[in-house]
């Protein structure tokens, strides 16, 4: 699986508070949720999210374990997650629900530079500079591939 798309920036210790803030989990309309992404951290930030790569700081998605937190990334339309390190819950949620999540100790780049995955061979390449990544497992890359732990299992 190869992505690309643009870099939004984003800080370090991202909270799931962050992603998606509890007052908009009444609903289960996941486009309320995309609508509202972020938008306690910079209420800016969801409308530039269609076909963006989120490039984190370290403990992206610590906090609580609301699996709702990368489905309102993923409907805002962001492609991938980019971080040094991710919070275990929100890393594996991330990963059930059909967002690549990708840990990069060493990528350095701007707000809108084009960043490209390739999970297959292990790298992430922004401003003509190729990074290596932790690999995903061979399960994790297939349930990715199949959208999401729910349709890879159907799809069995």
């Amino acid at each position: 699986m190869t992505l690309s798309g643009h870099a939004v920036c984003i800080g370090a210790d991202i909270d799931t508070d962050l992603v998606i803030a509890g007052r908009y989990l009444r609903t289960k309309d996941t486009s309320v949720w995309a609508e509202h992404v972020f938008e306690d951290l910079d209420p800016t930030l969801a409308p530039r999210l269609k076909g963006a790569v989120i490039v984190a700081g370290n403990n992206m998605g610590c906090g609580s374990s609301r699996e709702q937190a990368p489905v309102a990334i993923r409907e805002a339309g962001a492609i991938a997650v980019i971080a040094p390190s991710f919070a275990r819950i929100f890393f594996r949620n991330a990963i059930n629900v059909g967002l690549p999540v990708i840990e990069c100790d060493s990528l350095v780049c701007g707000e809108g530079s084009t960043v490209t995955i390739s999970l297959e061979e292990g790298w992430v390449e922004a401003n003509g500079v190729r990074h290596p990544i932790r690999p995903l497992s061979g399960r994790m890359q297939e349930i990715l591939a199949a959208g999401g732990l729910v349709p890879y299992w159907r799809n069995r």
